[in-house]
């Protein structure tokens, strides 16, 4: 199940983990990323807690955490190569895997068509 936030995160949902990234949509308003910091593995976090920072040559932004949920796996290689994040936000690009206190609140998030809506 994949599913967006309303602050440009994306999240494909397999049982009670989802991964987690950002959208195209943001990697192309941030431009060329330069440094990603993401959490440590074992942290929790609510909903909309800050989980993760990202910089561009333009600016530093936040990446929030979409639904409650333990990290329960980082992705290393954006840490080490920012740029895998503007080439590949959907594939090798993400961020973290979260493993969902509750499945059931995705329902609440947006599903694709509603993203392209908000960003139309």
């Amino acid at each position: 199940m994949l599913k967006f936030t309303s602050e440009h995160e994306w999240l494909q949902i397999e049982g009670d983990i989802a991964i987690v990234g950002i959208t195209a949509h943001a990697a192309e308003q941030l431009g060329d990323l330069v440094f990603v910091e993401l959490p440590e593995v074992g942290a929790t976090f609510a909903k909309d807690a800050q989980a993760a920072t990202v910089e561009s040559v333009k600016a530093a932004s936040d990446v929030y955490c979409p639904l409650d949920g333990e990290i329960t796996e980082i992705n290393q290689a954006i840490v080490d190569d920012p740029s895998l994040v503007n080439s590949d936000p959907r594939g090798a690009g993400w961020f973290f895997k979260l493993k969902l206190a509750n499945v059931a609140d995705a329902q609440s998030l947006l599903d694709e068509a509603a993203y392209n809506e908000l960003i139309a």
